[in-house]
C-alpha cells in the first residue's frame, strides 16, 4: 500500500511538472498534489499568479483572445505552423501581421525605432522564398525597422535567436525553420522559450511544412490560406472579380481549449487590425469558370478558333 501511494504521488507530481512546462493549470492535478504536499501546493499557487500576470497584446478578436488567454504573449514563444510548402506564404503573412502589431504597440509607447528580427534558415528561404521589402511595407510592417538574417544551418539560427532574445531592443523575433529538424527538439524549444521570457520579447517560431510535436511554446497556431473577399466600393457594393485583403484560417492546436478551434480572420494592413469573417460557401470559394472565359471571345481572323488535337491514339501489338 505504501509503495502504491508513493507511485501515485510521483505520477501526480510528474503531471503537474508537465503542466507547468506547458503553462497549463489543471485543477484536478493541483488539488491532488496539494493534498499530498501542502508546501508544493503553496508553490503552485505562487507560480499560477505569476503566469496569470504575464504581458499580452490583445488582438481585438474576442474568440482568439480567449484562446490565447488575453492576447499574443509578449514574453515567450508562440509557434506558427503550416502543413505544406504551398501554405508557407500564409503562415509568413500571419507572422508578419503579428510583428506589425508588436511594432505598433512599441510605437505607441514612444519606442518607434524598435526593430523586428527575421531569422530565416537557408533551407526555409530556399523553399518558400525571401521576404520582399515592398510587399512587407504594403502589408503594414515598417521595413525601416526590419533586420533580416539568413543563417546556413539550424544551429546557427538557434544561436542567433538565443543571442537576440537577450537584447531588449527588439520588439519581436521571427525564427523561420523548415520541417522538424532534430536540432530543434523539446530541450532547444524550452531553452528558447525561457530566453524569450527572461528577455521579455515575443518569439514567433515559424515552422514550414512541419508536423505537430512536443513544444514549450505557450500556444501553437496552424495557419491555412482562405479565399479572400472582394474589394468594397464607397457605395457599399463589392467590386466583382477583385481580390481584397488576405484571409487566414487560424486553428489553435495547442491551447487550454479541449479541442482545436478554427477561426477565419482578415488582415487589414492599413488599419493594422484583424477582422473576423465568415467562411465563403463552397460555390463562391471555387469558381467553376474563369471570370473572363477565352471560349466566349471571337476567333482570330484567318486562324482556327480552337486548339488542334494532340494526335490519335493507336494500339500496337507487343514486340514480345
Amino acid at each position: 500500500m505504501a509503495e502504491n501511494a508513493v507511485q501515485r504521488e510521483t505520477v501526480l507530481s510528474l503531471r503537474e511538472t508537465i503542466a507547468r512546462i506547458e503553462n497549463r493549470r489543471l485543477a484536478g492535478v493541483v488539488k491532488a498534489v496539494k493534498a499530498a504536499d501542502p508546501a508544493a501546493g503553496f508553490r503552485r499557487k505562487e507560480e499560477g499568479s505569476q503566469a496569470s500576470g504575464r504581458k499580452v497584446l490583445p488582438l481585438g478578436i474576442p474568440e482568439l483572445d480567449d484562446i490565447l488567454e488575453g492576447g499574443l504573449p509578449l514574453e515567450g514563444m508562440t509557434e506558427i505552423r503550416n502543413s505544406e510548402t504551398r501554405d508557407a506564404g500564409a503562415a509568413a503573412g500571419f507572422a508578419t501581421a503579428l510583428s506589425a502589431l508588436c511594432q505598433q504597440a512599441r510605437q505607441q509607447k514612444g519606442d518607434a525605432g524598435a526593430p523586428v528580427l527575421w531569422i530565416s534558415q537557408s533551407l526555409a528561404s530556399t523553399e518558400a522564398g525571401l521576404p520582399y521589402g515592398l510587399g512587407l511595407k504594403a502589408y503594414g510592417l515598417d521595413i525601416r525597422s526590419l533586420i533580416l538574417s539568413l543563417p546556413r544551418t539550424v544551429k546557427d539560427a538557434l544561436w542567433i535567436a538565443e543571442t537576440a532574445l537577450s537584447v531588449s531592443a527588439f520588439c519581436a523575433v521571427i525564427l523561420e525553420i523548415r520541417g522538424n529538424p532534430a536540432s530543434l527538439a523539446l530541450s532547444e524549444s524550452r531553452r528558447l522559450h525561457v530566453r524569450a521570457r527572461a528577455g521579455r520579447i515575443p518569439l514567433l517560431l515559424l515552422r514550414q511544412s512541419g508536423h505537430e510535436e512536443a513544444s514549450s511554446a505557450f500556444f501553437r497556431l496552424h495557419i491555412e490560406p482562405a479565399p479572400a473577399r472582394e474589394r468594397p466600393l464607397p457605395d457599399g457594393s463589392m467590386l466583382c472579380g477583385s481580390i481584397g485583403h488576405p484571409v487566414f484560417h487560424v486553428i489553435a492546436e495547442k491551447s487550454r481549449s479541449p479541442a482545436p478551434v478554427g477561426l477565419f480572420l482578415e488582415w487589414n494592413p492599413h488599419d493594422r487590425r484583424f477582422y473576423p469573417v465568415e467562411p465563403l460557401p463552397a460555390a463562391a470559394a471555387t469558381h467553376p469558370e474563369p471570370a473572363h472565359s477565352v471560349s466566349r471571345l471571337s476567333a482570330s481572323s484567318g486562324r482556327p478558333g480552337g486548339a488542334d488535337t494532340m494526335g490519335h491514339l493507336l494500339a500496337f501489338p507487343r514486340a514480345s
